[in-house]
C-alpha cells in the first residue's frame, strides 16, 4: 500500500508513525508536517489526534517519500537557519552548515562595529556568510559575489526579505572586481576533491559549489593568487576548507607573502578555517 493511501483518514500521530516506517526520523517528519499543513510544531504535538485533510495528507506523503529517498530536509521545506537568520534555500545553492559559523565568528572578531569597512564574500551561494556579517556589522560595506546567476538570485532574495544591505555581483572569483580593494575577504569555496567518496551523500546539492580539482584546492589557489590585488594593506583573507586541508591552505598563503597565518576549529574540533593578513 502506498504511503499516500496509508495517510488517508490518518491523524497527525498516524502520519508520524507512518513516516518512521519508511525511515524518516521523527524531528524531520514533524518539520515536514509543519510545512505541509502550515501549522507550528507545538500545534502538531498538542493536536496529534487531529485528522489530516486529504490535500494535507497528500502533500505530507510526497514529502516523506522524498525525504526517505535522501533529499535534504532544507530543500524540502525551503529554509535553513544560519547564525540566527532564517534563509531560503533551493537546490541552486549549498545548504548552510553550522560549521561555517566558525568563519563568520572569526570575521566578526576582525571587523570593527563602529566604523565602515569594505568586506567581500566570494562564492556567496545562499548569501549566508554575507548576511550574517551584515546583521552583526551594519556599518560594513559588503560585496557578495557568485558565478551562478541562479544562486545569486536566491541570495539577493534572502537579503531583501531580511532587510539587510549587501551589494550582489555576478563574478567568477575576482574577475569582475577589478580596481576594488577590501579590508576583509571571506570565502567558503568549493573544496572537495573530485571523486571524493563523500560526494555520494551530497548528490542533491550543486556539484560546482562542492568540487574543485583533483585535490579540492583549485578555487582556493585562484583566490589566493588574486587576493593581494584586492586587499587593502594589512587586510585579512579567511577561508573555510576541508578538515584535512589546513596545512595546504596555510602553505598557499605563506607562498603568496601573507603573514599572521592562523587556523580555527569547527564544532567538532577539526581544523575548518584558515586565514592570514596581506602585507602592509
Amino acid at each position: 500500500m502506498s504511503l499516500e493511501r496509508r495517510l488517508a483518514a490518518a491523524t497527525v500521530r498516524d502520519a508520524l508513525a507512518a513516516a518512521r516506517t519508511i525511515g524518516v526520523e521523527r524531528l524531520d517528519a514533524l518539520a515536514l508536517l509543519e510545512h505541509a499543513l502550515g501549522r507550528p510544531r507545538v500545534w502538531l504535538i498538542a493536536h496529534d489526534d487531529e485528522l489530516l485533510a486529504t490535500a494535507d495528507a497528500q502533500r505530507a506523503a510526497a514529502l516523506f517519500v522524498r525525504r526517505a529517498a535522501g533529499e535534504p530536509l532544507a530543500y524540502l521545506v525551503g529554509e535553513k537557519e544560519f547564525h540566527g537568520l532564517a534563509l531560503r534555500v533551493t537546490p541552486d545553492v549549498l545548504i548552510p552548515r553550522p560549521d561555517t559559523e566558525t568563519l563568520v565568528e572569526w570575521a566578526l572578531e576582525l571587523l570593527p562595529a563602529d566604523r565602515p569597512v569594505a568586506v567581500a564574500d566570494l562564492g556567496t551561494g545562499s548569501g549566508a556568510i554575507a548576511l550574517a556579517i551584515a546583521q552583526a556589522r551594519p556599518l560594513a560595506r559588503i560585496t557578495a559575489i557568485d558565478a551562478s546567476d541562479t544562486a545569486l538570485a536566491v541570495a539577493r532574495a534572502n537579503g531583501e526579505r531580511l532587510g539587510l544591505r549587501v551589494a550582489w555581483r555576478v563574478s567568477d572569483w575576482w574577475q569582475d572586481l577589478a580596481g576594488q580593494r577590501f579590508d576583509l575577504v571571506v570565502s567558503n569555496p568549493p573544496y572537495i576533491a573530485e571523486g571524493d567518496v563523500h560526494l555520494a551523500a551530497l548528490g542533491h546539492e550543486p556539484q560546482q559549489a562542492l568540487t574543485s580539482g583533483i585535490d579540492g584546492l583549485d578555487a582556493i589557489r585562484r583566490i589566493v593568487a588574486g587576493a593581494r590585488d584586492h586587499l587593502a594593506p594589512g587586510g585579512w583573507l579567511l577561508f573555510e576548507h576541508g578538515f584535512d586541508q589546513a596545512q595546504a591552505v596555510a602553505a598557499l598563503l605563506a607562498s603568496a607573502g601573507f603573514s599572521s597565518i592562523g587556523t580555527r576549529l569547527d564544532l567538532g574540533e577539526r581544523a575548518r578555517c584558515t586565514g592570514a593578513r596581506a602585507p602592509g
